[in-house]
């Protein structure tokens, strides 16, 4: 049978877990048959993917169709069979799409958000009756899935989790940061993606200001999506005199390289769908500390193979003390982590599960 020809659609701007998933996606599938991808020009994710073969659109709130019909030549002339979309902003371009196109794609959505509200209007109905299936990255996501979208429109279901790769770890890039980020032995906390109040930066900052007894520092890596955000934790971090604890690193696409620096990584999102950057730590055998709501709770079991906090500073301030205090405890988890990620969240397999049910 003739591999499908799939495209790859994600028209947003950021780089986050749902982006870093598209390219995850895109390098996987083009290894197993024609993979296409477009992204919007001059976007993060544009720039992260590189001098690759990319198809530019724009979203266009007020007028869809004219990205629609554009998207809809290019799957034509591509001989696309499978429109795979990530954001579901890009739910209107990806129908309109596939309804002028001639070869009429299945259409693909990874739900990556959770879904809070029913989709019973006219609007909602239409859409989600031209969508074929959708892939939901956790349980919690797929039960919101079957609770919101009314069973006479709703597309077929497959609940699979992301995955990651055995982590590549450029040695002579940790020298290099190891020279910039000098920890004089501290036990090193880590917060990784975009810096924006809904990722809880703030939080971390507080509870290494409610431990500022212990040799503790804290690195905060990624981009700020919000300058009002970041000039605020900036001004912060002045008031409680932690500038020697807190190092502000920027965006960086040397994750790995950046977590080996690190002692604990903390996930402090308040309501996370699933948290990519947990099982990311977890291959990089990373005691992982993580709010105990949301995706998190669908991958670490508590003072197993992670720690779940309440989602307060102080309640994180604990638990980063307690592994700051506990070698031994730290050792375990980082080791029951990494056993874990192999056996439940590895990306090929994850990938592979996804690419069978897409194709199918």
């Amino acid at each position: 049978m003739k591999n499908k020809n799939i495209l790859e659609l994600c028209l947003a701007h950021g780089l986050g877990g749902l982006e870093m998933f598209v390219a995850h996606c895109y390098e996987d599938f083009s290894k197993k048959g024609v993979c296409k991808v477009v992204v919007a020009e001059d976007s993060k994710l544009d720039h992260y993917l590189g001098n690759i073969d990319k198809f530019y659109i724009q979203r266009s709130k007020f007028f869809p169709f004219i990205p629609a019909k554009k998207l809809a030549h290019y799957i034509d002339d591509n001989a696309i069979d499978i429109i795979h979309f990530h954001w579901t902003k890009d739910i209107l371009v990806a129908v309109l799409a596939k309804i002028f196109s001639k070869r009429k794609p299945k259409l693909v959505q990874s739900r990556h958000m959770r879904m809070t509200r029913f989709k019973k209007d006219f609007y909602h109905k239409w859409l989600y009756k031209n969508v074929n299936m959708m892939h939901a990255v956790t349980k919690a996501v797929a039960e919101q899935l079957q609770k919101f979208i009314p069973e006479d429109i709703r597309p077929h279901i497959e609940m699979i989790y992301l995955g990651v790769q055995e982590p590549k770890i450029d040695q002579q890039i940790v020298g290099l940061l190891k020279k910039q980020y000098p920890s004089e032995n501290a036990f090193v906390v880590g917060i990784v993606g975009r810096i924006e109040e809904g990722k809880g930066q703030h939080k971390v900052i507080e509870a290494i200001s409610m431990l500022q007894e212990l040799n503790i520092k804290a690195f905060i890596i990624g981009s700020a999506m919000n300058e009002d955000y970041i000039a605020q934790l900036q001004k912060m971090v002045k008031d409680l005199h932690l500038e020697e604890k807190i190092l502000f690193t920027g965006f960086t696409k040397d994750i790995n390289e950046y977590m080996s620096l690190c002692d604990t990584i903390v996930l402090a999102t308040e309501n996370e769908t699933f948290g990519l950057v947990v099982i990311e730590a977890m291959a990089n055998k990373k005691p992982v500390i993580a709010t105990n709501r949301g995706g998190p709770t669908e991958i670490i079991e508590n003072e197993k193979d992670g720690l779940l906090f309440d989602g307060s500073s102080e309640d994180l301030a604990k638990d980063i003390r307690k592994l700051y205090e506990n070698k031994e405890l730290k050792q375990k988890i980082a080791i029951a982590g990494y056993q874990k990620v192999n056996e439940k969240f590895n990306a090929i397999k994850q990938l592979d599960k996804l690419y069978k049910a897409i194709t199918t």
